[in-house]
Protein backbone atom coordinates (compact mmCIF):
# COMPACT_ATOMS: atom_id res chain seq x y z
CA UNK A 1 0.00 0.00 0.00
CA UNK A 2 2.65 2.72 0.94
CA UNK A 3 4.72 1.59 -2.29
CA UNK A 4 1.37 2.41 -4.51
CA UNK A 5 0.62 6.14 -2.28
CA UNK A 6 4.13 6.77 -2.95
CA UNK A 7 4.26 5.86 -6.71
CA UNK A 8 0.91 7.97 -6.79
CA UNK A 9 2.11 11.09 -5.42
CA UNK A 10 5.22 10.94 -8.13
CA UNK A 11 2.67 10.87 -10.49
CA UNK A 12 0.50 13.96 -9.48
CA UNK A 13 3.63 15.50 -9.15
CA UNK A 14 5.16 14.82 -12.69
CA UNK A 15 1.37 15.66 -14.15
CA UNK A 16 1.71 19.60 -14.35
CA UNK A 17 5.11 19.49 -15.69
CA UNK A 18 3.54 17.19 -18.21
CA UNK A 19 0.94 19.49 -19.46
CA UNK A 20 3.40 22.38 -19.16
CA UNK A 21 5.36 20.57 -21.42
CA UNK A 22 2.25 19.80 -23.91
CA UNK A 23 0.71 23.26 -23.75
CA UNK A 24 3.91 24.88 -24.67
CA UNK A 25 4.33 24.65 -28.61
CA UNK A 26 6.91 22.56 -30.07
CA UNK A 27 8.96 22.91 -33.37
CA UNK A 28 8.46 20.21 -35.81
CA UNK A 29 4.95 19.54 -34.39
CA UNK A 30 2.74 22.76 -33.93
CA UNK A 31 5.16 25.05 -35.72
CA UNK A 32 7.81 24.96 -38.66
CA UNK A 33 11.35 27.46 -38.93
CA UNK A 34 11.03 28.64 -42.93
CA UNK A 35 14.47 29.22 -43.63
CA UNK A 36 15.24 32.53 -45.19
CA UNK A 37 11.45 33.18 -44.96
CA UNK A 38 10.01 36.58 -45.73
CA UNK A 39 6.96 38.50 -44.46
CA UNK A 40 4.39 39.13 -47.25
CA UNK A 41 4.65 42.89 -46.64
CA UNK A 42 6.69 43.82 -43.99
CA UNK A 43 6.46 47.06 -41.41
CA UNK A 44 8.98 48.23 -39.03
CA UNK A 45 8.21 48.14 -35.98
CA UNK A 46 5.34 45.54 -36.96
CA UNK A 47 4.81 41.46 -36.60
CA UNK A 48 2.90 40.01 -39.30
CA UNK A 49 0.65 36.88 -39.18
CA UNK A 50 -0.30 36.06 -42.54
CA UNK A 51 -3.29 33.36 -43.78
CA UNK A 52 -2.96 31.88 -46.64
CA UNK A 53 -6.74 31.17 -47.82
CA UNK A 54 -9.01 30.42 -50.24
CA UNK A 55 -12.73 31.37 -50.69
CA UNK A 56 -14.32 27.78 -51.77
CA UNK A 57 -12.14 26.50 -48.72
CA UNK A 58 -14.76 24.65 -46.57
CA UNK A 59 -11.92 24.98 -43.39
CA UNK A 60 -10.84 28.80 -44.50
CA UNK A 61 -14.82 29.98 -44.31
CA UNK A 62 -14.83 27.94 -40.56
CA UNK A 63 -11.62 29.68 -39.48
CA UNK A 64 -13.21 32.88 -40.80
CA UNK A 65 -15.19 33.90 -37.48
CA UNK A 66 -12.17 32.15 -35.16
CA UNK A 67 -9.59 35.06 -37.11
CA UNK A 68 -11.70 38.31 -37.14
CA UNK A 69 -12.39 37.32 -33.26
CA UNK A 70 -8.48 37.34 -32.95
CA UNK A 71 -7.95 40.37 -34.92
CA UNK A 72 -10.15 42.34 -32.83
CA UNK A 73 -8.64 41.01 -29.86
CA UNK A 74 -5.47 42.71 -31.26
CA UNK A 75 -6.92 46.24 -30.74
CA UNK A 76 -5.73 48.76 -33.05
CA UNK A 77 -2.30 50.04 -30.39
CA UNK A 78 -1.03 46.18 -30.92
CA UNK A 79 2.01 45.76 -33.16
CA UNK A 80 0.37 43.08 -34.83
CA UNK A 81 -0.64 43.35 -38.76
CA UNK A 82 -2.88 40.42 -40.56
CA UNK A 83 -2.21 39.88 -43.61
CA UNK A 84 -4.73 38.31 -46.10
CA UNK A 85 -3.10 36.03 -48.63
CA UNK A 86 -5.32 34.44 -51.15
CA UNK A 87 -3.77 30.59 -52.31
CA UNK A 88 -3.04 30.62 -56.32
CA UNK A 89 -3.68 26.64 -56.90
CA UNK A 90 -4.97 26.94 -60.46
CA UNK A 91 -8.40 27.09 -61.99
CA UNK A 92 -10.67 28.08 -59.15
CA UNK A 93 -8.32 29.28 -56.70
CA UNK A 94 -6.93 31.55 -59.10
CA UNK A 95 -10.06 33.18 -60.51
CA UNK A 96 -11.14 33.95 -56.18
CA UNK A 97 -7.67 34.97 -56.18
CA UNK A 98 -8.11 37.87 -58.55
CA UNK A 99 -11.03 38.53 -57.45
CA UNK A 100 -9.75 39.17 -53.84
CA UNK A 101 -7.00 41.62 -55.16
CA UNK A 102 -9.46 43.30 -57.39
CA UNK A 103 -11.30 43.92 -54.36
CA UNK A 104 -8.42 44.35 -52.58
CA UNK A 105 -7.43 47.74 -55.15
CA UNK A 106 -11.15 48.98 -54.78
CA UNK A 107 -11.30 49.20 -51.13
CA UNK A 108 -14.18 46.75 -50.90
CA UNK A 109 -12.32 43.81 -48.46
CA UNK A 110 -14.01 45.30 -45.32
CA UNK A 111 -17.44 44.58 -46.53
CA UNK A 112 -17.19 42.16 -49.17
CA UNK A 113 -14.36 39.56 -47.50
CA UNK A 114 -16.78 37.60 -44.90
CA UNK A 115 -19.67 38.43 -47.15
CA UNK A 116 -17.90 36.20 -49.89
CA UNK A 117 -17.34 33.26 -48.17
CA UNK A 118 -21.20 33.09 -47.12
CA UNK A 119 -21.71 33.67 -50.61
CA UNK A 120 -20.83 30.55 -51.38
CA UNK A 121 -20.34 28.29 -48.31
CA UNK A 122 -24.00 29.34 -46.69
CA UNK A 123 -26.21 31.09 -49.08
CA UNK A 124 -25.10 29.41 -52.43
CA UNK A 125 -25.28 32.52 -54.18
CA UNK A 126 -21.71 32.41 -55.58
CA UNK A 127 -20.93 29.28 -57.42
CA UNK A 128 -17.04 27.84 -56.49
CA UNK A 129 -16.05 28.27 -59.74
CA UNK A 130 -17.70 31.79 -61.22
CA UNK A 131 -17.39 33.96 -64.44
CA UNK A 132 -16.25 37.00 -64.89
CA UNK A 133 -19.95 38.01 -65.21
CA UNK A 134 -21.14 37.00 -61.98
CA UNK A 135 -18.42 38.20 -60.03
CA UNK A 136 -18.95 41.57 -61.40
CA UNK A 137 -22.44 41.24 -60.63
CA UNK A 138 -21.61 40.04 -57.11
CA UNK A 139 -19.62 42.80 -56.26
CA UNK A 140 -21.29 45.76 -57.77
CA UNK A 141 -23.23 45.38 -55.04
CA UNK A 142 -20.78 46.76 -52.50
CA UNK A 143 -20.92 50.26 -54.53
CA UNK A 144 -18.71 49.34 -57.69
CA UNK A 145 -20.06 48.98 -61.06
CA UNK A 146 -19.54 45.64 -62.40
CA UNK A 147 -17.49 46.29 -65.87
CA UNK A 148 -14.88 48.61 -63.33
CA UNK A 149 -14.59 45.39 -60.92
CA UNK A 150 -13.71 42.81 -63.91
CA UNK A 151 -11.40 45.57 -65.20
CA UNK A 152 -9.72 45.63 -62.00
CA UNK A 153 -9.50 41.78 -61.89
CA UNK A 154 -7.02 41.99 -65.37
CA UNK A 155 -5.36 44.81 -64.76
CA UNK A 156 -1.49 44.05 -64.66
CA UNK A 157 -0.86 44.82 -61.23
CA UNK A 158 -3.27 42.00 -59.91
CA UNK A 159 -0.79 39.56 -62.09
CA UNK A 160 1.94 40.73 -60.32
CA UNK A 161 0.41 39.97 -56.84
CA UNK A 162 -0.63 36.54 -58.02
CA UNK A 163 2.73 35.68 -58.80
CA UNK A 164 3.78 37.03 -55.34
CA UNK A 165 1.27 35.05 -53.39
CA UNK A 166 2.31 31.78 -55.66
CA UNK A 167 6.29 32.33 -54.54
CA UNK A 168 4.90 33.21 -50.80
CA UNK A 169 2.97 29.61 -50.59
CA UNK A 170 5.99 28.16 -51.89
CA UNK A 171 8.45 30.05 -50.20
CA UNK A 172 6.66 28.95 -46.98
CA UNK A 173 6.16 25.38 -48.01
CA UNK A 174 2.50 25.66 -47.34
CA UNK A 175 0.45 22.20 -47.95
CA UNK A 176 -3.18 23.82 -47.90
CA UNK A 177 -5.33 26.37 -46.46
CA UNK A 178 -5.76 28.15 -44.33
CA UNK A 179 -2.00 28.32 -42.78
CA UNK A 180 -0.66 31.08 -40.74
CA UNK A 181 2.80 32.30 -41.38
CA UNK A 182 4.49 34.51 -38.29
CA UNK A 183 6.15 36.99 -40.15
CA UNK A 184 7.92 35.04 -42.89
CA UNK A 185 9.71 32.97 -40.08
CA UNK A 186 6.99 30.00 -39.00
CA UNK A 187 4.58 28.23 -40.86
CA UNK A 188 1.82 26.96 -38.09
CA UNK A 189 1.32 23.28 -38.06
CA UNK A 190 -1.25 22.66 -35.69
CA UNK A 191 -3.86 19.99 -35.22
CA UNK A 192 -7.01 21.88 -35.03
CA UNK A 193 -7.92 25.87 -35.89
CA UNK A 194 -8.27 26.60 -32.75
CA UNK A 195 -5.40 25.59 -31.14
CA UNK A 196 -4.00 27.15 -34.74
CA UNK A 197 -4.61 30.45 -33.02
CA UNK A 198 -3.20 29.66 -29.53
CA UNK A 199 0.31 28.90 -31.15
CA UNK A 200 0.49 31.70 -33.65
CA UNK A 201 0.10 33.80 -30.18
CA UNK A 202 3.24 31.92 -28.71
CA UNK A 203 4.97 32.40 -31.81
CA UNK A 204 3.80 36.49 -31.79
CA UNK A 205 5.57 36.75 -28.59
CA UNK A 206 8.47 35.26 -29.17
CA UNK A 207 9.47 37.63 -32.50
CA UNK A 208 8.38 40.33 -29.92
CA UNK A 209 10.98 39.07 -27.52
CA UNK A 210 13.47 38.69 -30.36
CA UNK A 211 12.91 41.99 -31.48
CA UNK A 212 13.80 43.33 -27.90
CA UNK A 213 10.22 43.67 -26.09
CA UNK A 214 9.64 46.81 -27.04
CA UNK A 215 6.61 46.50 -29.20
CA UNK A 216 2.97 46.32 -27.46
CA UNK A 217 1.34 43.40 -26.99
CA UNK A 218 -2.65 42.54 -26.95
CA UNK A 219 -4.04 42.36 -23.54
Amino acid sequence: MKAFVTALLLALAWLPGAALAQSTPQAGRDYVEIPGGQAWAARPGRIEVAELFGYTCPHCAHFEPLLAQWKQRQGKDVDVDLALVPAVYGGAWDVWARAFFAASDLGLLPRSHEAVFAAIHRDGRLPRNPSAQELGTFFSSYGVDGDRFRAAMADPKVDARMDRAREFAIASGAEGTPTLVVNGRYRVTAASLEDALRITDWLVARERSRAGGGAKAAP
